[in-house]
C-alpha cells in the first residue's frame, strides 16, 4: 500500500507558501449532548433503582443501592469539574506572568535605550523624534494588543542608533556605549525566549479549554475563548526576508 504523503514523488508548491496567525478568540461552547451527559449521570441509576424497586425487577436491597449510591458519578464529575475550574484559573495566571515576563524584558531593553540615547545625544545630533520614541516606552507596562507593537518599535529605535553610531566609528568604539548594544541583544534573545513560553502556555490553553467533556464543560460555562499568540507584525517579516550581508 502506497503512502498517504509522499515526499519524493508527491505534488509540491514551487512557489511555497506563506502562513500567518489567525488574529480570532473562538468561544468555547457545548450543546444539548453535554447537558444530556451531565443529567445522565445524576439521573440514570436512581431511575434504574426506582423502576426496579416499583416492578420488582431487581431484589429491594440492589435497588435500594441502585436508588442511594446512583448519584455518585454525578457527585465524581462535579468534583472533576470544580478540579478543572482550578486547573484553568491556575493557568491564567501562568498566562499572565508570562505575559509580565515579556514586559520586564522588553523594560529593560528601554532602559538599556534610554542610556544609550543619554550618551549618544552628548556626543552627536540625535534625532529628536528618538528621545521622544525612548520617553513614549519608560513606562513597561503594554497590554496584550500593544506589546507586539511596542517590541517591534523598540526595535525600530535600536536600528536608528545603529545607524547614527555607524557614522561615528570612535563613538561606537566606546567601551560604554558598545557594552549598551550587548546587553541589547542579549535582551532580545530573552524576549525571543520569553515569547517561545508565552505561545507553549497559550497553546496549552487552546487545547485544554476544548478538552471534552470536564474542562471544555467548565470552560463554556465561565464563557473562556482561545487566545491569540505572539504575531510578527507584517513589515517585520518582510524585513526578515531582506538580504541583511
Amino acid at each position: 500500500m502506497a503512502n498517504d504523503l509522499d515526499e519524493v514523488t508527491g505534488p509540491i508548491n514551487e512557489q511555497g507558501r506563506d502562513i500567518n496567525v489567525i488574529s480570532k478568540q473562538i468561544p468555547v461552547q457545548v450543546g444539548t449532548g453535554s447537558l444530556i451527559f451531565e443529567i445522565a449521570l445524576w439521573a440514570v441509576l436512581p431511575l434504574i433503582g426506582g423502576l426496579a424497586l416499583l416492578t420488582g425487577a431487581l431484589p429491594q436491597t440492589y435497588g435500594l443501592a441502585l436508588l442511594v449510591l446512583g448519584a455518585l458519578p454525578g457527585l465524581v464529575f462535579l468534583f472533576m469539574k470544580i478540579s478543572a475550574l482550578a486547573y484553568l484559573r491556575k493557568l491564567q495566571q501562568k498566562i499572565q506572568a508570562d505575559a509580565s515576563q515579556i514586559d520586564n524584558y522588553l523594560e529593560q531593553r528601554v532602559v538599556v535605550l534610554n542610556n544609550v540615547v543619554g550618551l549618544v545625544a552628548k556626543a552627536i545630533d540625535l534625532d529628536k523624534d528618538v528621545m521622544k520614541s525612548v520617553a513614549a516606552y519608560r513606562s513597561g507596562q503594554n497590554a496584550d494588543a500593544e506589546r507586539n507593537q511596542a517590541s517591534q518599535k523598540i526595535d525600530g529605535i535600536f536600528s536608528r542608533i545603529s545607524m547614527a553610531c555607524e557614522a561615528y566609528p570612535d563613538l561606537k568604539a566606546q567601551a560604554v556605549i558598545a557594552d549598551a548594544m550587548r546587553q541589547n541583544s542579549y535582551l532580545q534573545k530573552e524576549v525571543t525566549a520569553a515569547r517561545t513560553l508565552y505561545n507553549d502556555t497559550v497553546g496549552m490553553w487552546n487545547q485544554d479549554v476544548f478538552a471534552w467533556p470536564t474542562k471544555q464543560i467548565v470552560a463554556a460555562r465561565q464563557g473562556y475563548t482561545t487566545r491569540i499568540p505572539f504575531t510578527a507584525s507584517a513589515e517585520t517579516k518582510a524585513a526578515a526576508r531582506s538580504v541583511f550581508f
